[in-house]
């Protein structure tokens, strides 16, 4: 059963770290909810994140102004207003935003832990443990990796990044980097 958000705690800034703000506007009532939905606010040319799969939940993007290129599988497909990309469970993906800004809706279905980890982002972000996204710094980094780390059920990086993501997060732990 999905809740609606009260409005004092469904919207995150995330400038300046990244170029974007969402909001929240329904989030599952328990872990093996129906879905998680917001409202994305996106920055013109914001690189988004890097390439990663959702090991239990598929990911839907739709355009509402704008336009967002998505990859899939090796393949960048642009998204118009009206348009909409459904990225099944497992399957590698990312996003970006082209030269203007962008109004879209992402749909994460079940919702899982998707909400507690765009909160921590969130609270990351405002703490200043993280500086820039992607990150050009080895202490936003680990923290990035040590996030990944926390919600393995929900998100996973691929390629070598989930490598340097594993090692990362254990030098994280190691030096008692409070996440």
């Amino acid at each position: 059963m999905s809740a609606l958000l009260g409005s004092h705690d469904r919207r995150f800034d995330y400038h300046p770290v990244i170029g974007m703000q969402w909001e929240h506007t329904r989030v599952a009532a328990e872990p093996s909810g129906e879905r998680f939905e917001s409202t994305n606010w996106l920055d013109a040319r914001m690189p988004g994140p890097p390439v990663h799969l959702h090991p239990n939940a598929e990911e839907s993007f739709e355009v509402l102004q704008g336009s967002l290129d998505i990859f899939v599988n090796g393949k960048w497909t642009t998204l118009r207003p009206g348009e909409t990309a459904v990225v099944p469970p497992g399957v590698k993906h990312t996003f970006r935003n082209g030269q203007e800004a962008t109004k879209a809706i992402v749909r994460i279905r079940p919702a899982g832990r998707s909400e507690a980890f765009f909160r921590d982002m969130h609270r990351l972000i405002r703490e200043g443990k993280a500086k820039r996204f992607p990150p050009k710094e080895p202490r936003t980094a680990i923290y990035a990796a040590m996030l990944y780390d926390r919600y393995p059920d929900f998100i996973r990086a691929t390629g070598i990044l989930s490598v340097a993501f594993r090692v990362l997060a254990f030098v994280g732990k190691t030096l008692r980097f409070d996440s």
